[in-house]
């Protein structure tokens, strides 16, 4: 009878800390409140093997220390901006834990504005959902922007039309057709000494203009120049990532009831999509994949 021996493993790449920490930071220095919105998420990376392989927990930062100082850090240092106050979590851990050499802290921000310009009553107002991380290895930051779910259409302005086409082909070419789409982006700084609040607004209007702009002959070319687009006007960016559904809007067959559909009335599918991602980065920039590694959808 063999006798069966472990295999010999070793512990490599590891994080470890409190997800989804929902502060609300409500600024009440005035009659007039100011309100910041975040889901935050702390993980530190380090010397943890002993925690993995004895159970030494000697160099653990207990995730409920770690949430501690999310709600902690909201009151002390406030949130000038998702971006500066993951900044500020990474410099705290890092420099008060000696075994923690760095970490990946993310948030996700949620716009209010005022009811009726009301001191104190809010309603959620931004259509997307605004998304920061930050990966600290060592003295070096990586600095990743962005923001989820915010949907955009045009009506007419859109074509397809030029692909290739075999037996399983019923598509129709078209020069006139919807195009909508829920856009989901991240871009990469290549600096934190800059204005985070200030440059996400300025994105975000380069990628609503550059939308409205031209024809789209698909979805790919318009993503590619919203990147070109962003990436000319703001030197601070090296590389701009999108994963976009084709929200397909078919045109209704009303033949049925003798009526024509010069399109006006359409059917929204849901699904299945068309799904488009891309990178575009500034030339000659590093790419800097090690930063991405754990955010999803974006290649």
């Amino acid at each position: 009878m063999s006798v069966e021996t472990k295999s010999k493993v070793v512990l490599t790449k590891n994080q470890f800390g409190k997800a989804e920490n929902r502060v609300v930071r409500v600024y009440r220095d005035t009659d007039r409140h100011e309100i910041r919105d975040l889901n935050v998420t702390s993980q530190l990376r380090g010397d943890f093997e002993a925690a993995h392989t004895d159970g030494d927990n000697a160099h653990v930062v207990p995730t409920d220390t770690q949430k501690n100082t999310v709600f902690a850090f909201a009151k002390e240092h406030g949130v000038k901006s998702p971006e500066n106050f993951l900044l500020n979590l990474g410099d705290h851990f890092t420099k008060n834990f000696d075994w923690v050499t760095g970490g990946r802290w993310a948030a996700e921000e949620y716009g209010w504005a005022r009811i009726n310009d009301h001191d104190h009553t809010f309603y959620r107002a931004a259509p997307e959902i605004r998304t920061a991380v930050l990966v600290r290895e060592g003295d070096k930051n990586t600095v990743i922007s962005g923001f989820y779910d915010l949907t955009v259409m045009k009506s007419t302005g859109s074509g397809f039309k030029g692909y290739p086409k075999d037996k399983y082909t019923t598509l129709e070419e078209t020069d006139d057709r919807i195009l909508a789409t829920d856009i989901a982006t991240r871009w990469r700084y290549n600096t934190t000494d800059i204005d985070f609040d200030a440059t996400y607004n300025k994105v975000k209007e380069i990628i609503l203009t550059t939308f409205t702009e031209g024809h789209s002959p698909s979805l790919q070319q318009t993503l590619y120049q919203i990147g070109e687009a962003v990436i000319s006007a703001v030197p601070e960016i090296d590389e701009i990532k999108f994963s976009c559904p084709n929200k397909h809007h078919f045109v209704s067959d009303l033949s049925f009831c003798g009526l024509e559909n010069p399109n006006e009335v359409f059917y929204a599918a849901d699904r299945p999509y068309g799904l488009i991602e891309a990178t575009i980065a500034r030339e000659g920039a590093a790419s800097e994949e090690e930063a991405w590694v754990g955010i999803a959808a974006f290649i």
